[in-house]
C-alpha cells in the first residue's frame, strides 16, 4: 500500500494550514522588541540588562563627520511586523544633547519592550558623538535597537555637512 496524500480541501489538511498560519501570525505579533530568550524586562529595574555591544571597523579610524547643529527627527523601522520608533534626537557639535522615543506599540508584551528600551537609551547615547553610536541590544530588546539605529542613520544623513 502506498500512503495516501489530503487533498487541499480535506478537513484535515484545511486544519493544518489554519493552525499553521494562526502559529506563524501569533509568533510575529509577539515578537516585537523581544529578547532572544523572550524574558520581558524586569518590571522592577526597566534599565539595561546586558551591556550594549559596540563594535568598531576600519571606518572608526577616519576623521569624524562633521553635522549641522539642531533637532532631528526621523522614524526607524523593524522586525518582520514591521514595528517603528520615532526618534528626536538632538545634536550639538556632533554630540548627542537629548533624544526621545516613542512608544507606539499596541502589544502589550512589546510595549513594554519599547517602554524599557526608550528608558535606556538616553542614558546610552546622551554626552556621546554621534558617529560613536552602536546599540546592539538595550534593556533586554534585540529588536528595538534595529529600528533606533535606522532612525539614527537617517538622521546622520539630514544632519551631515
Amino acid at each position: 500500500m502506498t500512503p495516501r496524500s489530503l487533498s487541499p480541501f480535506h478537513p484535515t489538511a484545511t486544519r493544518l494550514l489554519v493552525g499553521s498560519i494562526t502559529t506563524a501570525t501569533l509568533a510575529a505579533v509577539l515578537t516585537g522588541c523581544t529578547s532572544s530568550t523572550s524574558t520581558p524586562p524586569d518590571d522592577r529595574s526597566p534599565g539595561r540588562t546586558s551591556a550594549p555591544t559596540t563594535s568598531r571597523s576600519p571606518a572608526d579610524d577616519a576623521p569624524a563627520a562633521s553635522y549641522r547643529d539642531g533637532t532631528y527627527e526621523a522614524t526607524g523601522w523593524y522586525g518582520g511586523l514591521p514595528s517603528h520608533h520615532d526618534v528626536e534626537l538632538t545634536l550639538v557639535d556632533g554630540v548627542v544633547t537629548d533624544v526621545s522615543i516613542s512608544t507606539p506599540a499596541e502589544d502589550p508584551t512589546s510595549l513594554e519592550y519599547q517602554q524599557a528600551f526608550a528608558a535606556a537609551v538616553p542614558d546610552e547615547v546622551v554626552g556621546r558623538r554621534v558617529d560613536e553610536i552602536q546599540i546592539d541590544r538595550l534593556a533586554g530588546a534585540s529588536g528595538c535597537p534595529d529600528g533606533f539605529m535606522d532612525a539614527l542613520e537617517q538622521i546622520k544623513a539630514e544632519a551631515a555637512d
